[in-house]
């Protein structure tokens, strides 16, 4: 497996489930936007977006799908639930609103406050989504009102994929208004092991093989 990543990028959530289940492979960090700073990049991912991600002739580009394919290839793990477990379906539902529903509009924050060039910022844009954003994290928010994670005691991807998310709004200075059990939640997820042992393989441009 290879994982080509941006560091604090949505690649963040493949690396951080590999870490979890403490699996081989080897990382390629890069810098910001790969397409223009990676050469050959637009032929390993036509989209040039971040991640990229290869198992043998296997090609993915969605973080929360990588992740998904991961524990179902290479489970089975204890982060990962099966068809025949009860809170199946909303396990697949937290996976796939985590990006949906939730990094979707802080992408459009991102942009217009930091990407774009001062002269096409759009403050507009940038309140929208961030209210867009965090109205959305409400369901989060009375979700863990009585759970520990997500599906409750238990930790899983889905974790991770929504988990993100809410590190991406810290990145965002959106984190100050976030409620208490959102931030219970992140700081429980940001303390694991596997979270700040991928977050320190971020720190070099030399390839990585675990």
């Amino acid at each position: 497996m290879r994982l080509y990543h941006c560091k604090d990028a949505r690649s963040l959530r493949p690396l951080w489930t590999l870490e979890e289940m403490e699996l081989d492979y080897e990382l390629i960090n890069m810098e910001f936007p790969p397409r223009a700073t990676y050469p050959g990049y637009l032929d390993l991912n036509p989209l040039g977006t971040v991640p990229t991600f290869y198992d043998g002739g296997q090609f993915m580009s969605e973080s929360s799908g990588i992740c998904h394919y991961i524990v179902s290839k290479y489970g089975p793990t204890e982060i990962a639930l099966t068809p025949e477990e009860p809170q199946y379906g909303e396990y697949l539902n937290w996976l796939y609103m985590s990006d949906a529903t939730l990094t979707f509009p802080q992408t459009l924050v991102l942009r217009y406050s930091t990407l774009e060039k001062e002269d096409r910022r759009i403050p507009q844009v940038v309140q929208d989504y961030s209210i867009w954003y965090l109205s959305r994290l409400r369901f989060v928010e009375t979700t863990l009102a009585d759970r520990e994670f997500l599906l409750g005691e238990r930790f899983t991807i889905a974790d991770i994929a929504v988990g993100y998310a809410l590190f991406l709004g810290t990145r965002l200075g959106l984190r100050d208004r976030y409620k208490p059990h959102c931030n219970r939640y992140l700081q429980t997820l940001t303390d694991r092991p596997a979270f700040k042992s991928a977050r320190n393989k971020q720190l070099s441009l030399t390839p990585i093989s675990t």
